[in-house]
């Protein structure tokens, strides 16, 4: 045994040994890195400092601070979080002394609000026998309660608790149930009697009765929803005919109660219509556009009922559509699109549930207004492609392809108030024939790109230069109906139909294009062409112009979302295949169309 304990004694010594001895070889370790080793780093530096030049020293300098800075950090942050656990352990015991705190005080409230009950429900109890003529008047005037006869059951507290409330009320309404009048022999007095105090129709149960079943109860719970339900009703309904959602549609109506028409032209023709614009422009308003780009945009409105003005800034994209509404005698409206827009609410508005009112927008009151024109309306998204068009245009773009008229409908609140606008059909908006909708883009950076979904759909004009100023004579005005304008581009239809030569030589090109780049013209493309180029004609310009229009800018701008780089040599030839099939003097928007987007690989 004696073996064993030395054996134990000197392992165990050993062991204690070598710990020591880690230890103070780290203490003895520190000591030498940060205080004995403090010479040798001096002696290193001075040795050095003075062979280096002025960057050197300046380097040296800094790495001994880095060298000093990085040892103090480790200290200080080692020294702060001993700090914070200390106040951790102290603020752990502060906590649960508050925490016990703040469970007592809940205690005291919870008592404090079951005390507040049963004096509730007393003061309600001695309430009810009151007006039962429960209580006596003592010689002072005083009342004293008196115990209850026999033939009286107990008051359901619930019960007195409706009483009371009816009371506090105001009493019992004409023509209902006094449940707290005096109470014959053998009627029960229960939750029933109470309720009937508050809601017509629901009488006091007689004879035999005791407490309150669920029957009864369940009868007034039922009782206590209707009258409710009705009220709230009521209430909806004198406030649907008290409020008026759309003040600013209201002011629309109340200004064309007794509006004069002015004197419509119902006798120009749509080459006269063309260009005496064009010489309104320029003589009232200094805006010079040349002959082709007016010819575009009368033919565009007949072709869609949405423009897109494109081009560099300065070529009088917005001035267009605004001074061709001041020649036709209404002015357009102009909106300016936000890079915020997502949805349809930016455009039309919405309802605004606290208020009661409808938050009208500018374009709301222009589409509204145009019902009541005889003239085209035009309404002017400026920058429209600050936002994705898309996303707040999405619902405008659907109905406008309805092919009947009568479904072109927005919807803007769910149900008709009485004090509408007398335009708005069911809480719905109708889009009138005779409204345009133009817009404005610029290509850059800070714009969205416009898809094909709002191509296909839009006609695209292109203003890329100023025309030249020009003298003239003053030129009037030419208030012209939809009607009238409408039926100008029937008659073009009707006068200058597409040739069967340009027919025949479209077909081919179609082939081509379906061959060579799986391009088509879709069925919406080949309506707006049958539309857009006799009112071109119509205008005075001639067919393979107008052709070529609009093969340049709604079938071949479709390269643009395809991978040009794969097609760069076929691209030639679709320019060669033009030129022999259309001739090499004709299609001129086409052919410089290519040999740009060719040039841009």
């Amino acid at each position: 045994m004696s073996e064993f304990l030395k054996f134990a004694f000197e392992l165990i010594s050993q062991i204690l040994y070598n710990v020591i001895e880690w230890l103070v070889g780290i203490v003895t370790g520190l000591l030498k890195i940060f205080v004995t080793g403090v010479p040798a780093y001096a002696a290193i530096f001075d040795s050095y400092f003075s062979t280096v030049g002025f960057f050197g020293k300046l380097f040296s300098i800094l790495l001994v601070v880095i060298l000093i800075a990085i040892p103090v950090l480790l200290i200080g942050l080692l020294v702060r979080k001993i700090v914070v656990n200390i106040r951790l352990k102290a603020q752990a015991d502060d906590n649960v002394s508050l925490y016990k705190e703040i469970g007592r005080l809940n205690r005291q409230i919870m008592q404090l609000m079951d005390e507040k009950s049963m004096i509730l429900n007393l003061k309600t109890g001695a309430g009810v026998a009151s007006q039962a003529g429960l209580y006596d008047k003592d010689e002072e005037g005083h009342s004293t309660l008196q115990p209850l006869p026999v033939e009286v059951t107990s008051i359901n507290a619930g019960g007195a608790g409706v009483a009371a409330g009816a009371v506090a009320a105001g009493g019992v309404a004409p023509g209902m149930v006094d449940p707290l009048a005096e109470v014959p022999e053998g009627v029960a007095i229960g939750g029933v009697a109470g309720v009937a105090g508050v809601v017509p129709g629901v009488a006091v149960a007689g004879g035999g009765g005791g407490s309150l079943n669920e029957k009864n109860i369940t009868e007034a719970a039922a009782a206590a929803a209707a009258a409710s339900a009705q009220a709230r009703t009521k209430a909806e309904e004198a406030e649907r005919n008290t409020v008026q959602r759309f003040p600013k549609l209201s002011l629309v109506d109340t200004k064309y109660e007794h509006f004069d028409e002015p004197e419509y032209n119902d006798t120009v023709t749509l080459e006269q219509f063309a260009e005496n614009y064009r010489l309104f422009a320029a003589s009232q308003m200094g805006l010079f556009y040349t002959p082709e780009i007016v010819r575009r945009f009368v033919a565009g409105m007949a072709a869609s009922k949405i423009l897109i003005l494109e081009g560099i800034s300065g070529t009088g994209k917005t001035s267009l559509p605004y001074s061709f509404s001041r020649y036709l005698g209404y002015p357009a409206t102009l909106v300016s699109v936000q890079p915020s827009y997502r949805d349809k609410t930016e455009l039309l508005g919405y309802f605004n549930e606290f208020s009661k009112r409808f938050n009208e927008t500018e374009f709301l009151r222009a589409l509204y207004e145009a019902g009541y024109r005889e003239e085209p309306a035009m309404i002017v998204l400026d920058e429209m492609n600050l936002a994705r068009i898309e996303y707040y245009f999405a619902e405008m773009l659907s109905v406008l392809e309805m092919p009947d008229q009568s479904e072109w409908v927005v919807d803007l609140v769910p149900t008709a108030w009485p004090g509408d606008p007398v335009r708005l059909n069911s809480g719905k908006i109708t889009v009138s024939p005779n409204t345009w909708f133009i817009g404005t883009a610029n290509n850059d950076d800070s714009t969205f790109t416009i898809t094909d979904k709002v191509y296909d759909r839009a006609m695209p004009i292109e203003l890329n230069e100023r025309a030249a100023a020009f003298e003239c004579e003053l030129q009037p005005r030419c208030p012209v109906t939809y009607t009238h304008l409408f039926e100008l581009f029937t008659k073009a239809k009707e006068e200058h139909p597409i040739s069967e030569s340009s027919m025949t030589k479209l077909i081919k090109l179609d082939q081509y294009l379906q061959t060579r780049f799986r391009l088509a013209f879709g069925n919406r493309i080949m309506k707006q062409m049958y539309d857009f180029i006799p009112v071109y004609v119509a205008c005075g310009g001639k067919e393979v112009d107008g052709l070529d229009y609009i093969i340049a800018r709604k079938v071949l701008k479709k390269f643009e979302s395809t991978n040009i780089a794969f097609v760069r040599d076929e691209i030639k030839g679709l320019i060669g295949y033009i030129d022999k099939t259309f001739g090499e003097t004709n299609m001129n928007d086409s052919r410089a169309y290519l040999t740009r987007i060719q040039n841009l690989y």
